[in-house]
């Protein structure tokens, strides 16, 4: 049976329940001592008992041995040892990765991949496919510019030990890439959050993203509103009309902030999220100008937005019940010129806040501060609401817990609900990682107006990497300059809300773009709603 569902991912699936089918040219398995021993069938077994009396780098190596299957070769990729207190479900998906990555080199083209179960590791399969649908995506502009390399193969066999599995894995796997990948016109696939973060400063420019996000979501129950006015702009989100002032004057940089909200068709709401993604097309870091190289790469400073994109894309094809979503994009690309917001700036906020700017290369918190107001004034009167801002924000998070882990951070409210352990431990389980950190009372009070008549303090005028608390500070700015900090347990209307950092998680040049935290998010608020 094949599930054509290329118009979502790389290729089609194909789910395959015989390993001797005449169908395919390589049998991409995941291997390890344990899940070797105990998940392979006989039929695999023999081929790996041989090849370790000569290789003895098969459980650390990929290898390529032949076989007198149909298939004529299996490609061993090892997902490392799993049996120890450290070993998390990323294994499989990085193995799944180079598995399908070797066997591309080894010239298959039509690979069969046997999903492998593990009794820790309740997502081991889906994430596995995940890991090998990531190691077939071809980038936007490579797609568009070359359309004949827009596919590196046609169709994934996808085996597992148990068959009736494989739909509800299929499903979710589908939705879960689909936040990255979708139709548009005569491409293959699409991928949302990976074409969005991933794609260059052009070609995702903000008009760009808007007219992506128009295709995308054009024909879904997912509503999309655009904010575009430079005068309502003015009015209503006058921080980030401070950050978009050195590019209006160049029409295909305009800002614009994008809006979009999912409802349930059918049934009551329990649960309402706000999310607010950082969408900097391109940060040249303004007038205080990035300096010395590290410009470079800061294309990616929209991943946040990207991240929203690819959740909500999740939200149209799973159609989950009892949650209502609102997700914003404020898009904006941070120039520098005669128009530019400079330092010792004080701009009146949509909280009727004064704010200092201290920095212009903290321009991410500017363009989040205002929407998230706005959210904050909806979440006031929605049922059991929880407020999220998602950015590659500082480079403070990447030096304190390394590439490949996202940063949360509760509020009070939050806190008490646990949510950040919740996160975490969803997160773990479709291997998107995220480590905790703490809003203190000292991130708060950093960002308060120091002068006469400044009620909010932007930024100190040093790289985050070089301030203490680089990564917490900012959640402190962004609740005084939404009014969040209003709304903390003692309050009367007490507000989750949750910053995550993603940073170092979000995926650096010449690498992909990952589109964390999607799997994350949807382990969470989506578990149990489709």
């Amino acid at each position: 049976m094949v599930v054509d569902f290329s118009f979502r991912l790389p290729c089609a699936l194909k789910v395959e329940k015989d390993l001797k089918s005449s169908a395919y040219d390589g049998i991409v398995v995941i291997i390890s001592s344990d899940v070797e021993t105990s998940n392979h069938v006989e039929l695999l077994k023999g081929h790996f008992a041989s090849a370790a009396k000569t290789d003895e780098a098969l459980y650390t190596e990929v290898s390529v041995i032949p076989c007198n299957l149909p298939a004529g070769r299996i490609i061993s990729s090892p997902a490392g040892p799993l049996d120890n207190d450290y070993a998390d479900v990323r294994g499989f998906s990085e193995a799944a990765r180079n598995g399908i990555s070797r066997a591309l080199k080894a010239g298959v083209k039509a690979p069969l991949l046997y999903l492998p179960s593990h009794p820790r590791f309740r997502q081991s399969e889906v994430v596995t496919l995940l890991g090998a649908l990531e190691a077939l995506y071809v980038n936007l502009q490579l797609r568009e510019d070359l359309p004949d390399k827009a596919q590196k193969i046609k169709v994934l066999g996808v085996y597992s030990e148990s068959p009736e599995k494989l739909p509800g894995i299929i499903k979710l796997a589908t939705a879960l890439e689909s936040g990255r990948q979708v139709n548009q016109l005569i491409f293959v696939t699409q991928s949302v959050a990976r074409d969005i973060g991933g794609s260059d400063p052009e070609r995702m420019a903000p008009p760009n993203v808007e007219q992506y996000i128009h295709d995308v979501f054009g024909n879904t129950d997912i509503k999309v509103e655009v904010i575009s006015d430079p005068k309502v702009l003015s009015q209503e989100y006058p921080l980030f009309t401070a950050v978009d002032r050195a590019a209006r004057s160049v029409e295909r940089h305009r800002g614009r902030i994008v809006y979009l909200t999912y409802e349930p068709s059918t049934g009551f709401v329990d649960k309402t999220l706000f999310l607010v993604g950082k969408g900097v097309t391109y940060d040249t870091g303004g007038a205080d100008i990035k300096a010395g190289g590290v410009m470079a790469g800061m294309s990616r400073d929209k991943c946040g937005a990207a991240a929203v994109a690819g959740f909500m894309q999740v939200l149209s094809i799973l159609k989950p019940r009892g949650i209502k979503v609102v997700g914003a994009l404020p898009l904006v690309r941070n120039s520098v010129g005669v128009h530019s917001y400079v330092a010792d700036e004080v701009i009146v906020s949509r909280n009727k806040l004064r704010v200092r700017i201290g920095n212009t290369d903290a321009e991410g918190r500017m363009i989040m501060g205002d929407v998230l107001c706005k959210m904050r004034e909806l979440a006031e009167k929605a049922v059991n609401p929880h407020l999220l801002t998602i950015a590659t924000l500082t480079g403070h998070a990447v030096l304190a817990v390394g590439t490949g882990y996202s940063i949360v951070l509760d509020n009070g409210p939050a806190r008490s609900a646990s949510h950040a352990q919740q996160l975490q431990t969803a997160g773990e389980e479709l291997g998107d990682m995220f480590e905790i950190s703490t809003i203190r009372k000292e991130d708060i009070a950093f960002h308060r107006g120091k002068g006469m008549g400044d009620d909010v303090f932007q930024a100190n005028n040093v790289p985050s990497s070089r301030t203490p608390r680089g990564h917490q500070g900012p959640a402190g700015f962004l609740m005084l300059v939404s009014g969040l900090d209003k709304h903390g347990s003692e309050s009367k209307v007490p507000l989750k809300y949750s910053h995550i950092d993603i940073a170092a998680s979000s995926g650096d040049l010449p690498d992909d773009a990952t589109a964390a935290p999607i799997l994350g998010l949807v382990g969470l608020y989506l578990k149990d709603r489709y």
